[in-house]
């Protein structure tokens, strides 16, 4: 496949819609489990996510290289990669199951919780074969990415109204949706990767590979440091900390979707940079992740109340994490443009001193600058001030989020010295005015926070945004004149 083959609009817009769509589904399975289980359960279940972070911390190195031989078309990348990913969950699955019981007597858990913990364990060798299989797709269906997100995220819902509503298995049974969703998923997958699975395994790249890998281990070690945040603040705060931080980002994260409309871009700059895609990528995510930073900021604790009326009071903590999300979606194009024009690896042949003398080497270092920026303070403020729950966890929130703020500019500059390009300034101005006319509105018309009425809320504040934009902006006429050729092609 050539880069023109590579719909950046198209993979974007399907993969965005599918996450639209997972906003529903993900607040119905959020609901699930907050109405039917306990604040102390939620932050369990957030805390078991944290802990299986440590245990799938290399689950993305041999898929980031899959992706990269495969959208060169190198013949056999893709089963390699499989075959090695799938091998290392194993391992990682049976280190997590020999150390899972030291580590909830390390952090005080009660020993109830632990058969939860143990199934929990599916989660790492599932996470690492969907890793490689999406590794694969990304770099030549990209799209075809969110339509398994949408398999996942119906799946959970199907088997959370079983498990968690009919059933009563609580947080087994949030645990337990997650599983079998994910296997769905997997199937999905393994399906439209079926003529690839009969490709020969080139063992050569797996030496390349490990060579390489040292870059990715020394960039996902820099993740599992940030993670150490959310350890520190359920070990030092407590469950209900952890579960206003939970139910806070859950919404939050809705804003970082708009992400998935720059999903092709990736691949694409991968076959060819082309300064223009990365301006479109630009306007597009920012096209919808203003506009939901500005409705999560001004429904925050009608959102929140939704999920349980006990986090209502988390509404400040929801907006410095909406802001975080809208920063992190620059973060992350910016971090593409970064990766997707660095080309030592284009020979199929890596050499360790190539590795760190690319660009992938200071962009991963800021991970660690990120943990300096962070961690310290955190583990002050956790350990010193004796604060409310909803007080400690803004707090929290807030140093995360000027952490984030450092190394997003950082990573502007570097950017801007891999390829120039134009940041869409017009185009941004006319985002935030339509956004904040859909503000006034929505703060006009206050009303209590119900389900069906604060949906009624975000459809009318979408309705009156995209009206906005459809007048004072060509790029959203294109993208509406886009999405409508494309459901006409597929009608009968």
């Amino acid at each position: 496949m050539t880069e023109d083959s590579i719909r950046l609009r198209y993979a974007g817009l399907i993969l965005f819609l599918s996450r639209i769509v997972s906003i529903g589904t993900g607040l119905i399975f959020t609901l699930l489990i907050t109405r039917n289980i306990t604040p102390k359960d939620y932050g369990i279940y957030g805390n078991i996510g944290d802990v299986l972070a440590y245990f799938t911390i290399i689950s993305t190195t041999i898929p980031f290289w899959v992706t990269r031989f495969e959208a060169r078309r190198w013949p056999g990348s893709f089963k390699t990669g499989f075959v090695i990913n799938s091998l290392v969950g194993l391992v990682s699955t049976a280190l997590y199951l020999l150390f899972i019981m030291n580590i909830i007597f390390t952090l005080n858990i009660d020993l109830e919780y632990t058969p939860v913990y143990l199934v929990a364990a599916m989660i790492i060798f599932e996470g690492h074969v969907l890793s490689v299989l999406e590794a694969a797709l990304y770099s030549w269906r990209p799209e075809k990415i969110g339509f398994g997100f949408l398999i996942f995220e119906t799946s959970k819902v199907a088997l959370g109204t079983l498990l968690l509503y009919i059933l009563r298995m609580g947080l087994m049974g949030a645990i337990v949706s997650v599983i079998f969703a994910s296997l769905c998923q997997i199937i999905f997958y393994a399906v439209l990767l079926l003529q690839k699975f009969k490709e020969k395994i080139v063992w050569a790249y797996v030496r390349e590979w490990v060579k390489a890998s040292l870059l990715n281990i020394y960039g996902i070690i820099g993740d599992r440091l940030l993670v150490l945040a959310n350890i520190f603040l359920f070990v030092y705060g407590g469950e209900l900390p952890r579960a206003y931080y939970g139910a806070s980002s859950s919404i939050a994260s809705i804003v970082a979707y708009s992400t998935s409309l720059a999903f092709a871009l990736y691949p694409r700059l991968l076959a060819g940079a082309n300064p223009e895609d990365i301006s479109l990528s630009l306007k597009m995510v920012f096209m919808f992740a203003i506009p939901m930073f500005f409705g999560a900021v001004i429904l925050s604790k009608d959102l929140l109340s939704i999920l349980n009326p006990i986090y209502g009071a988390a509404a400040p903590i929801l907006i410095v994490l909406a802001l975080s999300s809208l920063i992190s979606a620059a973060s992350s194009i910016f971090e593409t443009v970064i990766t997707g024009t660095e080309n030592f690896d284009v020979m199929a042949r890596v050499s360790i001193m190539s590795v760190f003398r690319s660009k992938l080497f200071p962009l991963l270092t800021l991970r660690y600058i990120q943990a300096a920026i962070i961690l310290p303070p955190i583990y002050l403020l956790l350990s010193s001030f004796p604060l409310d729950s909803v007080s400690l966890t803004f707090y929290f929130a807030s140093i995360c989020c000027v952490g984030q703020i450092i190394t997003t500019l950082i990573k502007l500059i570097m950017a801007e010295k891999c390829i120039t390009f134009v940041i869409p300034w017009r185009s941004l101005v006319k985002y935030v005015c339509s956004s904040i006319v859909m503000a006034l509105f929505l703060l006009t018309f206050s009303m209590p926070p119900r389900l069906i009425i604060v949906f009624l809320r975000i459809f009318s504040g979408a309705v009156i945004y995209f009206t906005m934009l459809f007048i004072v902006d060509d790029e959203t006429r294109g993208v509406i004149r886009l999405v409508s050729k494309r459901l006409l092609e597929r009608l009968p």
